[in-house]
């Protein structure tokens, strides 16, 4: 048995903390906020985010964040990506030597073009940082519905040992050194979400959004590899298998943002009406930021970006995808006599 703290009491943190119980691990869910922990103390049942997964007695729930971390052999980082570095300042303050922290959340910082394991690097030198990612929705998760995902760590003793930890019968969990490819497919592909969405707000259908998802992987994989991510991750759970479940399911909020969008709604009525953090939206910039510093095209994501923050209507967005110049599809496949 682990002793596990769950660093947010979100949605993801809520059935990762069902899943961690189960597999016989003791798990102390922390929030800063007080009245989320007192709502879960007294219903073992997050309403709000989560509302039907019950959960269990052994769980604990804490506002300490020093008794959320002390003597913990893992912490799972679960906040949302906005707040990835300010949860990781407070933690360096009571972290021990060598402590290994999982990240599940999704995201680049804005402000910094970095991943956020390398912003957990950058505020607790002493910990050992790995990600959990891939196709993963938490409402099925806590429902215990069969799902497949990969940890990222740069040892393989490290995968190892949570590739363990983590894995049960309905959660089937492969290992990679490539974190920072994992990564990167992890937060490109909301904003692609963002643009299903979009479509599908417009009323567009399903080979409008087969495009978006298989041009959008492409984006995704050629930023990734000018980055130093390995190709193959991009074909893979945290790539287009994250890609495919976002574009298409309704328990994406990134998705239904879109959506209202391309109905009509503005950036942050939408974010309203979703009442969560839509990610895609804060890593859409910082997608364009790493766009021009590795001199990559991203004509999606691009488009993206002017309708969030530009105003650019979205029937006119996809407009100027569909009439951008000719190009061939696989420029290294060569051509017969």
């Amino acid at each position: 048995m682990a002793k596990i703290g769950m660093i947010g009491a979100g949605s993801w943190g809520i059935a990762l903390s069902v899943l961690l119980n189960g597999n016989g691990h003791q798990v102390t869910v922390w929030s800063i906020l007080k009245e989320e922990i007192e709502m879960l103390k007294e219903n073992h049942e997050h309403k709000d985010k989560l509302p039907g997964v019950i959960l269990d007695q052994r769980i604990l729930f804490t506002n300490d964040l020093r008794e959320a971390v002390s003597d913990k052999d893992i912490l799972v980082l679960a906040v949302p990506s906005p707040y990835v570095r300010s949860t990781s300042k407070m933690l360096n303050e009571v972290v021990k030597e060598g402590q290994i922290i999982v990240n599940v959340a999704k995201g680049i910082e804005e402000s910094t073009l970095m991943t956020l394991s390398q912003v957990i690097e950058e505020e607790i030198p002493a910990a050992e940082v790995a990600v959990l990612s891939g196709p993963s929705h938490a409402e099925e998760v806590g429902r215990k519905i069969p799902t497949t995902i990969v940890v990222g760590a740069r040892k393989k003793a490290t995968a190892e040992y949570l590739q363990n930890i983590f894995m049960s019968e309905v959660f089937r969990v492969y290992i990679s050194p490539d974190v920072l490819g994992i990564e990167l497919g992890a937060a490109l592909k909301n904003v692609v979400a963002l643009a299903a969405g979009i479509a599908d707000g417009l009323g567009y259908g399903d080979n409008t959004k087969a495009a978006l998802i298989t041009r959008g992987i492409t984006e995704i994989a050629r930023l990734g590899t000018a980055m130093g991510g390995k190709f193959e991750t991009f074909c893979g759970l945290s790539g287009i298998g994250d890609l495919i479940v976002t574009c298409a399911s309704m328990h994406s909020r990134n998705r239904r943002a879109g959506i209202l969008i391309g109905q009509g709604k503005t950036m942050d009525e939408a974010m309203k009406e979703v009442k969560m953090v839509v990610e895609g939206v804060y890593s859409a910039k910082a997608a364009m930021g790493l766009a021009k510093k590795y001199q990559v095209q991203l004509p999606i994501i691009e488009q993206v970006n002017l309708v969030l923050f530009e105003n650019k209507p979205a029937s006119e967005a996809m407009k100027d995808l569909m009439t951008r110049d000719k190009k061939i599809e696989h420029s290294d496949i060569p051509w017969g006599e």
